[in-house]
């Protein structure tokens, strides 16, 4: 197959936790690579967000075409898991894909998915093109996912209930509660749906980790040495091309005030002063949680912005699909304490929705993250320099929050789960405390300083990540011919 400049095609299912490093890692490939991608973002709605996010980042050498999701209301209930959801969804909507394909004046010499997208395998099979995966996640969730068919021939019962760690070959072990969440029940039918998909992603011809060497070199080394994982994952190439994260929030219009109204407010604040609290897109807590959590900020006397949306009876992941979209909280002041804002209007920021958290986090004003602990904003904390407060809620966020703290050191957490127990107001106060004032916060600060000089070096020219993305191109070039 002759062609002077390799085309890419990325699949990126719905949810910006999914769209976004796609999206970056496409546009990576067009500009530093010169390369031509075309990202198809698959999406439930198209909010004015994710539009921008996608217009925002078209260069010459990189397109970008919304692929509306497949109706899966008559496939499901409704009260499906996420999981469950996704895979349906992206298998239906593999027509459409390939009808989309099927337009392009000039064909992808290969596809590139996410973990919800290895039904698009067929498009790539039917074209003779090779098929990889993009794991937007880490490289030790990565083997956890792999190996998880042979776990199940091996363990009895549930998983949460196994009296030891989990043991995966050459990697860290996995704590039973911090399996990731289509693990929890093995009667769900999530459960077997995250089984297929475990198995669909090692029929890739390669797999790409939003990762770096220098930051996982156990789970790297052992995904492409040891030999159990090898096998399982049936010999494929593991390309590290982390970090990969936006750089950037797109804000638009109707955000634009509120994106101005908070880097006014921390251009105020004294360096490394103030704490920022978000569970990402797609997390909600309980009103419990959320009045304990501002009676703790409230207790701590610290700086912080809290971006606060409506709350759920229980953790959750329901609002995931709704990405970009209002929440529908008009003003917090009725799931807080009362009081709660005119007794902390001058040290706390309460945003309704949505704030500009790539801004936010590269502020020099900002000590620490409160976080839910989804990979990209781990990254998105790690690349600015930012320690956090673990807060885990729902995927494989106990893992990365187990990572965080045990591995890298560079996260504090509560005693307990937040999806087990409620996190008190005192034990809130005092991981903010130390996190900002304490000898504890500024090791955090050294440390994660540190990673991210690793991940900017990983990155630059001739750094790990980019060796490893030009090996890719390299091993896509000769497939192709």
């Amino acid at each position: 197959m002759a062609f002077k400049q390799l085309h890419i095609a990325l699949i990126a299912s719905p949810g910006i936790g999914h769209l976004a490093p796609l999206l970056s890692l496409g546009h990576r490939l067009a500009t530093t690579h010169n390369l031509r991608a075309t990202v198809l973002a698959v999406t439930t709605t198209i909010s004015p967000a994710i539009t921008q996010l996608l217009t925002s980042l078209t260069t010459t050498n990189l397109s970008v075409i919304q692929i509306p999701a497949a109706d899966i209301s008559a496939v499901i209930p409704p009260d499906a898991k996420i999981v469950t959801q996704l895979c349906i969804m992206m298998r239906e909507t593999v027509p459409a894909i390939r009808s989309t394909i099927s337009t392009m004046a000039s064909g992808p010499h290969a596809l590139i998915g996410d973990i919800f997208s290895t039904d698009s395998w067929l498009i790539a099979e039917e074209l003779g093109i090779p098929k990889y995966v993009l794991v937007t996640g880490n490289a030790w969730f990565t083997s956890l996912f792999i190996y998880s068919p042979v776990l199940d021939k091996q363990v009895v019962g549930q998983y949460v209930d196994q009296k030891e760690p989990l043991e995966i070959p050459g990697c860290k072990s996995v704590l039973p509660e911090d399996v990731v969440d289509p693990m929890l029940n093995r009667d769900d039918e999530t459960y077997g749906v995250y089984l297929a998909q475990s198995v669909g992603v090692t029929l890739a011809d390669g797999v790409l980790i939003n990762s770096w060497e220098d930051l996982e070199p156990q789970s790297l080394d052992a995904l492409r040495n040891n030999e159990v994982l090898r096998s399982v994952i049936r010999c494929k190439p593991v390309y590290t091309v982390g970090p990969v994260i936006k750089g950037y929030e797109p804000d638009g219009a109707e955000r634009s005030g509120v994106k101005n109204k908070v880097i006014e407010w921390l251009d105020k604040q004294p360096n490394r002063s103030v704490i920022y609290v978000s569970f990402g897109s797609g997390g909600t807590i309980s009103v419990e949680q959320m009045k304990e959590l501002a009676c703790g900020l409230e207790l701590s006397h610290q700086r912080f912005i809290w971006v606060v949306r409506t709350p759920s009876g229980q953790v959750s992941d329901g609002s995931f699909l709704k990405t970009g979209q209002s929440s529908g909280l008009d003003g917090p002041c009725g799931y807080l304490p009362e009081g709660f804002l005119g007794r902390t209007e001058k040290i706390g920021l309460v945003v309704p929705s949505w704030a500009p958290q790539v801004e936010i986090l590269d502020h020099v004003s900002v000590a620490g993250f409160l976080t839910h602990c989804g990979w990209n904003s781990t990254l998105e904390s790690i690349m600015s320099g930012v320690p956090m407060i673990a807060w885990p809620l729902y995927a494989e966020q106990k893992m990365n929050a187990t990572m965080l703290t045990e591995v890298l050191e560079v996260a504090v957490r509560p005693a307990a789960l937040p999806t087990v127990k409620v996190v008190g107001r005192e034990e809130v106060a005092k991981m903010v405390v130390d996190l900002v004032e304490g000898e504890k916060g500024k090791t955090m600060k050294m440390k994660v300083d540190m990673l991210k000089e690793s991940g900017n070096k990983a990155i630059s020219e001739n750094g790990s990540s980019y060796v490893s993305i030009c090996k890719f191109i390299e091993d896509c070039r000769s497939r192709c011919h």
